[in-house]
């Protein structure tokens, strides 16, 4: 694994500078991926067919609330794995799904997500929190709340990180109901692009690729301010916005 529970004395802006890094990083091969086997970012929503769009929030929402019990089911059984094992796994369910057209992607949708939920808890376990308590579930349904790959963000998006719900009974779904329409139209993207003529397989294994680096990214950036705000003792918000700010400013190398 390549993160760490940090130690010691903490360089909050080199470490919120690493962060903004890892996001610009997150986003910055989406369009290309997909533009290779045929799709285009814009109007990609517009191919799925009419049914298919009024039925994927619903169907969104089933499969988060699937991958989180799949996900937590399975963290007894097999361990996590390196990020690359994720991304290849999630990569091959793409391509079978996308191998029979809309019909097969609609029934790998919910797995690919439970891929990435899983791959979402790794990380937050990575960074010293317990995938098994019921506010980090939370946090890893919230990653989900980002803008997917194919956006053009420069910062503005991470008020995502800042969402907040009660945790009482029925929260979980609540939560749910709140992330589901923002990942609806990734997914919808990924579907429409499984949905291309011949290239189906291709398609579904380049767009399961992009998504899974993606949330697999933004997660390392999530729980990265998490630890970053317990370490360095700072108030979560307040890196938020620095974190902001340094997303909309010019991307400088250090040395």
């Amino acid at each position: 694994m390549d993160d760490v529970v940090m130690v010691g004395p903490v360089d909050v802006d080199a470490e919120l500078d690493r962060l903004a890094a890892r996001y610009r990083k997150a986003g910055g091969i989406g369009v290309q991926m997909l533009s290779a086997v045929g799709g285009r970012a814009e109007g990609l929503l517009d191919k799925l067919p009419t049914g298919i769009r009024d039925r994927l929030g619903d169907a969104t929402s089933y499969a988060l609330t699937l991958a989180m019990r799949g996900a937590q089911k399975s963290r007894g059984a097999v361990k996590d794995q390196q990020p690359w094992v994720n991304t290849a796994v999630a990569t091959a369910m793409g391509a079978a799904g996308g191998f029979g057209g809309l019909p097969s992607a609609l029934v790998e949708l919910p797995a690919t997500t439970a891929v990435l939920m899983r791959a979402i808890q790794g990380v937050a376990a990575q960074h010293g929190f317990n995938p098994d308590e019921e506010s980090v579930q939370f946090d890893c349904i919230r990653v989900f709340a980002a803008a997917g790959p194919l956006s053009n963000d420069d910062g503005g998006d991470l008020a995502f990180f800042t969402l907040r719900l009660t945790l009482t009974g029925g929260a979980m779904q609540k939560l749910i109901a709140t992330v589901a329409p923002k990942l609806a139209v990734a997914l919808g993207h990924k579907l429409a692009a499984q949905a291309v003529p011949v290239l189906g397989a291709l398609a579904g294994a380049s767009a399961n690729y992009v998504y899974t680096r993606y949330y697999q990214e933004i997660a390392h950036v999530h729980f990265g301010m998490r630890r970053l705000a317990i370490d360095a003792d700072i108030p979560h918000e307040q890196l938020v916005t620095k974190l902001q700010q340094k997303m909309k400013a010019p991307s400088v190398k250090r040395a």
